[in-house]
C-alpha cells in the first residue's frame, strides 16, 4: 500500500468518524407523527409569552417532522425578515434532528464541521429546537426576532411545555 493510499484511507476515516459521532450525538428521537395545530398553538402560545415578557418582537414557526408548516404566528411590530428565519430555523431543526445552535457551534470549531455549510436548508444560527413527544420527533419550534441567545431562549420556553 503507497503512502498516498494510506493518507486517503486516513482522511476517509477521520471524515466518517467525524460525521458519525456528530450524528450519534444530535440525533435523539425518531421521527414519530406529526404535532397538531392544538398543541402546536400551545406550543407558540408559551414561546411568545416569554418574549413578551421580555419586550421582545419574535415570529414563532411550528412544523411537522418534514419540514412543513403548521401553525405561526408574529407579535405585531417584528421584522419581516424574522417570518422567514423562524420558518427555517423550524425547518432546519425538524429534518436535522437537532437544534439549529448546534450547527452554529459546529461552524465555529471549524475545519470538517465546515462542512454543515454546503448542506441545503441548515441554518447555523440559534432559536431552531426539535419537538420531542414520547421519545419522538413531531416537529419544531422557530423563533427569530432578537438575539441568538434571546431566540433560543424562547424556542426553549415553548419546547418545554411539551416535556
Amino acid at each position: 500500500m503507497s503512502v498516498d493510499s494510506i493518507c486517503k484511507t486516513l482522511v476517509a476515516a477521520v471524515f466518517l468518524l467525524a460525521a458519525t459521532s456528530t450524528a450519534a450525538q444530535q440525533n435523539p428521537a425518531p421521527y414519530g407523527a406529526p404535532i397538531g395545530t392544538e398543541a402546536a398553538k400551545k406550543i407558540v402560545a408559551a414561546a411568545l409569552a416569554e418574549a413578551r415578557k421580555n419586550n421582545w418582537r419574535m415570529a414563532a414557526a411550528v412544523v411537522d417532522p418534514s419540514g412543513e408548516l403548521v401553525y405561526f404566528e408574529r407579535i405585531d411590530g417584528t421584522q419581516i425578515a424574522s417570518n422567514d428565519l423562524a420558518l427555517d430555523k423550524a425547518r432546519a431543526s425538524a429534518r436535522y434532528k437537532r437544534p439549529t445552535k448546534a450547527f452554529q457551534d459546529a461552524i465555529a470549531k471549524g475545519g470538517v464541521e465546515l462542512r454543515f455549510l454546503g448542506m441545503r436548508g441548515v441554518i447555523p444560527a440559534e432559536g431552531g429546537v426539535p419537538i420531542v413527544i414520547g421519545n419522538a420527533l413531531v416537529g419544531a419550534l422557530g423563533i427569530s426576532g432578537g438575539t441568538g441567545m434571546q431566540d433560543e431562549q424562547v424556542a426553549e420556553v415553548g419546547v418545554g411545555t411539551t416535556r
